[in-house]
């Protein structure tokens, strides 16, 4: 039987990406939803300095910017924020929540801009409008009958600015919790923790110019062709200035084999740049067995910086000892690939003097993610590799300032400097015991010790794992709040009662006030919609913020004058966040400006030892029953996050639906299956099995016991207890399922 969410077409997947055919695309999907005239305004001023920030990825942007300086899914992001398409108070009374609960993520956001607050009350099955001065006071008459504050949780998305991050946290701080989850928890968590750990700042430590400079880029885990496209820009620049680039992953993606620069005659034309020296498809969870092997070599040749080493490490001893007993048994298993694939990298490693490693989620969302970016700092001190122009650890960040919020405070755990200081500012007691992150919030609204949920953007069911428990784990709040641009699927489970309360969006016009953004690099700039706001009862994030603490709270921080005047959300945060001196001045220059990152700016290592540190990390060789498969989940190329832009994946040959699986030819025919057929995804977890039903099989070239499916169609396989060891970020790249016939 052909589900109708089943693809109407499966292709070869293509091994090129953008040029002609990544500009129609995004003119196809922005002229409907924009206009002729809208599209043209919108576009002509997203990532321009300027202009406003793309709500898509946290990409950088360089000091020569490009008039047409977007890529395909950034005009996707700013079509679905600048759609002239509207969702009314009347919209509501039309469909019931039960209705829009069974509506796909596609439809819900195909409908367009919320234009009202609205209220779903208790025993209702329809949300209806209400004030915003009743709103807000439902939230804080709820918020103020709570027996504690920790009965509250506060989410954040990353789409979030400085300036309402900052007064987010104060608020919920003044409120006393420290129950601030964010995306970060799911995606990048595991890539701080790491980073914290070994130089001392939970950040990247490379800038754009250094990945022009750079002798060999390491692209692990990462498919920027769908994720982050305008970084093929960086790499394609990079190529042509010698560097060779090495893609490491378990599919092959379009995007790295070559890049046909849209911006360029030549790759309208088709004549792109082929960016991949070299791919390696590692088997699923296979990347520090990768890095160990590397290391060894390294280390048994003596291909060591002993100077940078010595100065600027400690640990070394340890680490060498268990690198030189590495079991190549367990190597090869662990990767599925052959050891002289691996010594071809590492020849390429050893030529090299800059080396830059770039990772996303294909390196953050396993059990042991930690100890791999672990193993890539060891990698990288061993040729010293960090603080050098052209070389450092790069995690690309995915949601467009998720790393300025972290930075402004939203942190469940957040260090003890940056209390002290907010306490200094603000004169009021912060409370210190670490609040919950997003697994242990939705255990805690599970097991009834969170009555109110908060979100600032994003779409929280969708994005969380273990889909079924997270729903019942909201509906069992007294209060859910979603602050929204767009209709989603959060919107539909709630609690006994929800509130949806519309915000302004990047594109629009905020009263001529701008806020700031960081990017996936440390820079900060400043972002200015100039739209027309979608309606005249939309708020900003900063007001909601403040316009709910007022009502709230006792103690006045001076929230009806930040609401007005964000200059003086600068002026408080270039006294509490270090790096952000003098904030107003320099958040006007047309550039912006960088912030410090001792690792890279000095070689100053803010660790316990005041070095960088090395690490033993054991290898776990992730092994599976027979007749099952590893399975990653992936976005689609019409798709970021969880907003689903359409229903193609033009970059691996779907068109028309989402409820596909991708497994190699091989694995199909030792499980007895054929391409085409339809099976359902099962997870299996010491606490039962988790079902994900009517997924149409696609026989592709992914790694050899490895399968792939979106998400957020099989969040529901992942556990919410099988998480990353300390990030406790949900492994959503390595859970064991098997393929059942329908």
């Amino acid at each position: 039987m052909t589900s109708p969410q089943h693809p109407s077409r499966v292709s070869p997947p293509p091994e090129h990406a953008a040029g002609a055919a990544g500009v129609a695309h995004a003119l196809r999907t922005a002229l409907p939803q924009m206009g002729v005239r809208r599209t043209a305004l919108a576009l002509l001023r997203v990532n321009q300095k300027d202009g406003f920030d793309c709500p898509g990825c946290a990409w950088p942007e360089g000091e020569r910017r490009h008039r047409a300086e977007f890529c395909e899914n950034g005009a996707k992001a700013v079509a679905e924020e600048a759609t002239t398409r509207r969702v009314m108070p009347e919209f509501f009374a039309e469909h019931s929540v039960t209705d829009l609960a069974a509506r796909s993520d596609h439809w819900l956001g195909q409908r367009g801009r919320l234009t009202a607050p609205m209220v779903r009350r208790e025993g209702s099955d329809h949300y209806e409008p209400i004030t915003w001065e009743e709103a807000v006071g439902l939230v804080a008459r709820e918020l103020r009958g709570l027996d504690s504050p920790d009965e509250a949780v506060f989410y954040t998305s990353g789409r979030t600015g400085n300036e309402a991050a900052f007064v987010y946290q104060l608020f919920v701080r003044a409120f006393g919790t420290n129950n601030l989850p964010d995306c970060s928890n799911m995606c990048h968590e595991s890539s701080g923790a790491a980073l914290t750990e070994t130089i001392g700042l939970g950040k990247g430590s490379v800038l754009l110019e250094d990945l022009h400079q750079a002798d060999l880029i390491l692209v692990v885990g990462q498919n920027p062709g769908t994720n982050h496209p305008r970084m093929l820009s960086a790499l394609e620049r990079a190529k042509h200035g010698g560097a060779r680039i090495v893609a490491v992953n378990p599919l092959p993606e379009a995007g790295l084999m070559r890049f046909d620069n849209p911006q360029r005659p030549s790759g309208l034309l088709g004549r792109g740049t082929r960016l991949s020296d070299l791919f390696l498809q590692i088997r699923v969870n296979g990347d520090l067995a990768l890095f160990q092997a590397l290391n060894h070599l390294l280390l048994r040749n003596d291909e060591v910086d002993h100077g940078f080493v010595r100065e600027h490490t400690t640990g070394f001893e340890e680490f060498a000892a268990h690198a030189a007993g590495l079991d190549w048994a367990d190597v090869l298993e662990a990767t599925g690939l052959e050891r002289g694939r691996i010594e071809e990298l590492y020849e390429l490693v050893r030529g090299s003097q800059r080396v830059i490693v770039c990772w996303a989620m294909g390196l953050t969302q396993h059990r042991n993610s930690v100890a791999t970016i672990r193993e890539v700092v060891n990698f990288l001190l061993l040729r010293g590799n960090i603080g050098r122009p052209g070389a450092g650890v790069c995690p690309v960040r995915g949601h467009s300032n998720v790393q300025g919020d972290r930075t402004m405070g939203i942190n469940e755990k957040p260090p003890e400097a940056f209390l002290d200081a907010l306490e200094k500012e603000f004169a009021f007691t912060v409370p210190r015991a670490h609040g919950y992150d997003t697994v242990r919030a939705i255990q805690a609204m599970r097991d009834g010790r969170v009555h109110v949920f908060f979100a600032m953007g994003g779409n929280f069911v969708r994005a969380t794992p273990d889909s079924r428990v997270t729903e019942a784990a909201l509906r069992s709040c007294r209060l859910t709040v979603q602050v929204s641009t767009k209709l989603n699927h959060s919107h539909t489970v709630t609690g006994r009662q929800a509130l949806i309360l519309p915000a302004l969006g990047r594109t629009e016009d905020d009263l001529g006030r701008f806020v700031t953004v960081e990017d996936s690099m440390g820079m900060v700039h400043a972002s200015r919609g100039r739209l027309a706001p979608a309606s005249p009862l939309l708020r900003s994030e900063v007001e909601i913020v403040c316009d709910l603490a007022r009502a709230t709270l006792d103690t006045d921080l001076g929230w009806a004058e930040m609401a007005d005047d964000y200059d003086l959300i600068r002026e408080h945060v270039s006294r509490v966040v270090p790096g952000f001196e003098d904030f107003n001045a320099r958040a006007r220059r047309p550039e912006g400006f960088v912030l410090p990152h001792p690792p890279r700016d000095s070689r100053t290592f803010i660790t316990p030892t005041g070095r960088a540190l090395f690490t033993v990390n054991e290898l776990e060789v992730l092994r599976v029953p027979e007749g099952r498969l590893i399975l990653q989940t992936v976005r689609s190329h019409d798709q970021y996050n969880t907003t689903i832009y359409g229903l193609d994946d033009r970059y691996r040959g779907i068109k028309g639906g989402r409820m596909v699986v991708f497994v190699n030819p091989d694995d199909l025919a030792d499980l007895g299956l054929a391409d085409g057929e339809t099976v359902d995804l099962v997870s299996e977890w010491t606490d039962g099995e988790r079902r994900a039903p009517g997924f149409r099989v696609v026989s592709y070239p992914t790694a050899r016991g490895c399968c792939a499916a979106y998400f957020p169609e099989t969040n529901v396989l992942v556990p919410l207890k099988s998480t990353a060891r300390i990030s406790n970020t949900p492994t959503s790249k390595s859970v064991v399922v098997r393929l059942e016939r329908a």
